[in-house]
């Protein structure tokens, strides 16, 4: 198993029992061996609004990571999903938060399915790449939008 998925097991542990984790990322460097960069390439990586987590930091000797898991109910959290979306988006945000809301239990595989298979890149393979992605994140807002 990697560093980055001990990591990530750890953090996810921490979530499980009140749904956030405050970290002291030299602390947890140091009992995990590694550089306190690995713990933000983990944090900055696998724990995105995308993937439903909020995550905060104070710097300095007192400094700390905060990591909140967003639990919203069913429309709240497309909502959250759509206005965090922005005026475009790549494949791989757009899958990202396709899959924290099937995860969240917002969405079904098929509705999953039908919404990548509608931004993915065969789909929109024909438009110009400055405007792929803006038309991709409209496709997005009114798919979700219309699950209402």
């Amino acid at each position: 198993m990697s560093l980055s998925n001990d990591i990530t097991r750890m953090l996810l542990e921490m979530l499980e029992d009140e749904g956030r984790a405050e970290i002291q990322r030299n602390e947890l460097a140091q009992t995990l061996g590694c550089v306190p960069s690995q713990i933000n390439y983990v944090i900055s990586s696998r724990f995105t609004p995308e993937q439903g987590y909020i995550v905060e930091s104070r710097r300095g000797g007192g400094g700390y990571i905060k990591i909140t898991r967003v639990n919203l109910d069913r429309p709240s959290l497309i909502m959250h999903t759509v206005n965090h979306i922005g005026e475009a988006v790549d494949y791989a945000t757009c899958h990202a938060n396709v899959m924290n809301l099937l995860h969240n239990g917002a969405i079904d595989a098929r509705t999953a399915k039908l919404i990548l298979a509608a931004t993915g890149e065969n789909s929109l393979k024909r438009i110009p790449s400055p405007l792929k992605e803006r038309i991709r994140a409209a496709i997005l807002k009114q798919m979700l939008v219309t699950l209402e």
